[in-house]
Formats: structure tokens, C-alpha cells, sequence
């Protein structure tokens, strides 16, 4: 009976191992293989994006069109708008409404006066909200009438899902005459462009990254008598609460936000060689998980460190030499663009950035790709700078960037000044 037992055993071991074996080769549930997918990252917020600042392109993003309240990540748009229509050396007059919003708050003090400069330290480093009243009321006259200015800048730069109500991003909702109710909200896309604008395009970007950059300020208030403004005695100390700006190199700007309904929001920038991300979060956990925004923010920051680099257009530029001719009907000139002569052009801006060094961010392995449209003939007359085609620069199939082909001078058609004159050299002269 023994040899029996053993060849049981030894029937048993083997049936086991071949289970074994048959569920260690079953492939992974797609669960686990979404997560361990090189493109996919585990972040707390429930909207995030990932934006190279200077092509205002996304490079990652989740829920970016998302809805939702921002808190104080509001402040970048009242810095930027009181930077570019303030001037710095005015008295701005602190309110009774001013002085009664909520913590954070720098405490003003009703009928006491600031320097517009430094409430903008008072805004961007502790986020007070009774500092950007003051801004608004001084910069537009009440808080309505500079969430106008905001709603405004906001369009002009291509957030149309962004509504702005107060000046420093406290919830709000808004009735209007039909009924409707707009709540103060943004997108992870549009806060991303929005810093992208404060920090790359602003005619005050300087101004704004010195004030963000800050670690602290200090400052006084003033007391208006006889057209002059004496220091009241009060003085205020300013702590920049960024802690991005020490957590990776090249960290260039950013603000947090905190509201019970928005949760925690975060917007921030980092600057290495020539290239410049920033990182919008959204609904970033709540009490107590303040931590979180930091967490993704690293993260997409060395995904965008690890994954994209910097080209330029001039690696794809049309060469203008490539324009084919084009036959033209009824002219005086029978084709344009032959090779003795320059009758076309891509017109490129003389003045901005040149293709040798403007460009964006390409993930390993993606190009830009050019396509041309030109138009197969013209009929004269045809003008000077007569648009006849375009170049289309497209990456990952969107595009990027368009460059026209515009004619270099005048086309007359064919006269009867002209034909005689053709005669008379031809048959006379």
C-alpha cells in the first residue's frame, strides 16, 4: 500500500503546481494593468491638469473640464488685474465691508489706508480676504463691478468656463434676472491658463513672480489728515505659505485655496531650461488631508520632467523656398512664384518670438507635423499681402500654430493699355 500512498502524493503535487502555473500565466486584471500603466498616475484631486505655460498646450489631465469652486486660488486673477490697472505707490481706503470678511484676514481697520503694493504681499502670501476687497473697491469701485473686470480678463484669454463673483475666491452664487444661478467656479484648464497668463504673458509678470516668490513682508497702514497719510502705528508681517517654492528646483510661483465646498485647490509653476509647467488641482481632499495637494503636485511635475522636452518650430519651419507656383488668369503675369522671382511669402511675424527659438513641449516620440494649403490658381487682380494659403503646424493632430502665405506684391489684370504696349515691343519696337 505504500507505493500507492506515494504515487497519490506525488498525483496531488503535480495537479497542484499545474494550478499554480495555469494562474500565474493568466493575464493581469485590467484593474491593476491601467494602474500600472506608465501614463497613469494616482492623484487625490478630482480635477487636475498638467500645462506646458508657453504653448498653453495640456500634457496630462484629469476631469480638466470639470466645474468646481477654487477658493483662493481666485487671488492670481485680483493680483494680476490690480498690477496691471493699479499703480503701486496708491492709497487704497479699507471699507466696513472690507473689514468684515471672514478669516484669513489681515484685520483692516474701516477708514484706514494701504499702500496698494503692499496689500498685494497681504493677498499672495497669507491670503487674506479683507485685503482683496480692499484691492477690488479701490481698483473698480465695488466688488461687483471688479468681478466684471475679472469675468472680463478671463474671456480675453480663453477661460469661458470660469466665473468669477468675489475677489477672493470665497463661495458665492449669483441669480440672474431669468432665474439661473451661477456659483463662483473655474476648471482645472482654465486655472492652469490663467496662471500661464500671470507668469509668461502679463506686462506685469515680473511684478507678479516677485510677489509670489516672496518669503516674507512686512508693512504699515495710514491714516489720511490734510491730504497727507501718516503711519497709524499698526504694522503687519507677511509669511509666504507656498511650500512648493522649497520643494523641487526651479518651483516659480503658485497659490493654495481652501474652502469648505471647494475643498483644497492649489495652482502652481515651475520653471527648469526652457521649460515651464504648470500644475492646476481642484477639489484636492479635505480636513485633514492638506497634504494632498503637495503630493500631486509633485507628481505631475516630474511626470512633465520625466516625459516632455522642449522642441522648436525651427525643426519643422516650411521653408518658403518650397511654395510651388500658381498659375494666375486674366494677369499680366501668367504664374507667380517662378523661380526668378519672390511673389510669395509665409508671413511671419517680424517682431515676436522667432521660430529658432519659439516652440513647446513634446512627449518622447511625438513631432510636429506641417501640412500647407495653398490655393491652385488666382484670378487677377490680385493685391499686395492677398492671403492665398496657409501652413499648419499640428502636433499629436490639433493644431498649433498657423502661418499664412500672403503675395509680396501687386497683380494687375490684363488691359487693354497692357496688350497694346505688348504689341508695340513684340511687332514694332
Amino acid at each position: 500500500m505504500k507505493p500507492v500512498k506515494h504515487s497519490f502524493t506525488k498525483t496531488m503535487t503535480l495537479l497542484f503546481l499545474s494550478i499554480l502555473i495555469f494562474f500565474v500565466s493568466l493575464p493581469l486584471p485590467d484593474a491593476y494593468a491601467e494602474e500600472q500603466a506608465p501614463d497613469h498616475l494616482k492623484l487625490y484631486a478630482q480635477s487636475a491638469v498638467l500645462m506646458d505655460a508657453s504653448s498653453g498646450r495640456i500634457l496630462y489631465e484629469k476631469n480638466s473640464q470639470k466645474i468646481l469652486p477654487m477658493a483662493s486660488t481666485t487671488k492670481i486673477m485680483t493680483c494680476i488685474l490690480a498690477l496691471e490697472y493699479g499703480n503701486m505707490e496708491d492709497y487704497a481706503l479699507a471699507s466696513s465691508y472690507a473689514a468684515s470678511m471672514p478669516k484669513v484676514k489681515l484685520n483692516v481697520t474701516p477708514n484706514e489706508y494701504y499702500r496698494l503694493e503692499d496689500l498685494l504681499y497681504s493677498l499672495m502670501l497669507e491670503s487674506h480676504n479683507d485685503a482683496a476687497v480692499v484691492i477690488a473697491e479701490h481698483i473698480a469701485g465695488s466688488t461687483e463691478a471688479f468681478a466684471d473686470m475679472m469675468n472680463q480678463k478671463a474671456r480675453d484669454i480663453g477661460c469661458f468656463d470660469t466665473f468669477f463673483i468675489t475677489p477672493n475666491g470665497l463661495d458665492a452664487t449669483l441669480t440672474g434676472e431669468d432665474g439661473s444661478t451661477k456659483a463662483h467656479s473655474t476648471t482645472a484648464a482654465d486655472l492652469a491658463r490663467i496662471m500661464s497668463y500671470c507668469i509668461m504673458d502679463s506686462p506685469k509678470k515680473e511684478d507678479f513672480l516677485k510677489i509670489t516668490r516672496t518669503a516674507s513682508y512686512s508693512f504699515g497702514s495710514y491714516q489720511e489728515k490734510d491730504g497727507s497719510f501718516l503711519p497709524s502705528g499698526r504694522t503687519f508681517q507677511c509669511n509666504n505659505h507656498n511650500a512648493f517654492l522649497s520643494m523641487m528646483e526651479g518651483a516659480l510661483s503658485g497659490k493654495t485655496g481652501f474652502t469648505g465646498n471647494a475643498g483644497y485647490c492649489y495652482v502652481g509653476a515651475l520653471r527648469r531650461d526652457q521649460r515651464t509647467y504648470v500644475v492646476a488641482l481642484l477639489a484636492c481632499g479635505w480636513p485633514n488631508n492638506k497634504t494632498y495637494k503637495w503630493s500631486d503636485t509633485r507628481q505631475l511635475m516630474n511626470y512633465g520632467l520625466e516625459n516632455f522636452e522642449y522642441h522648436t518650430l525651427a525643426e519643422a519651419a516650411y521653408d518658403e523656398s518650397s511654395l510651388s507656383p500658381i498659375p494666375v488668369i486674366r494677369g499680366q503675369t501668367d504664374r507667380i512664384n517662378e523661380t526668378a522671382y519672390a511673389d510669395l511669402k509665409i508671413d511671419r511675424p517680424a517682431d515676436p518670438v522667432s521660430p529658432d527659438t519659439e516652440g513647446l513641449l513634446l512627449k518622447k516620440g511625438e513631432q510636429i507635423q506641417v501640412k500647407s494649403r495653398i490655393t491652385d490658381t488666382l484670378t487677377a487682380p490680385v493685391a499686395a499681402g492677398a492671403q492665398v494659403g496657409d501652413i499648419q503646424y499640428l502636433v499629436d493632430g490639433q493644431v498649433y500654430k498657423i502661418e499664412y502665405v500672403v503675395t509680396t506684391q501687386d497683380i494687375p489684370a490684363i488691359n487693354f493699355s497692357w496688350c497694346f504696349h505688348k504689341i508695340l515691343r513684340r511687332y514694332i519696337l
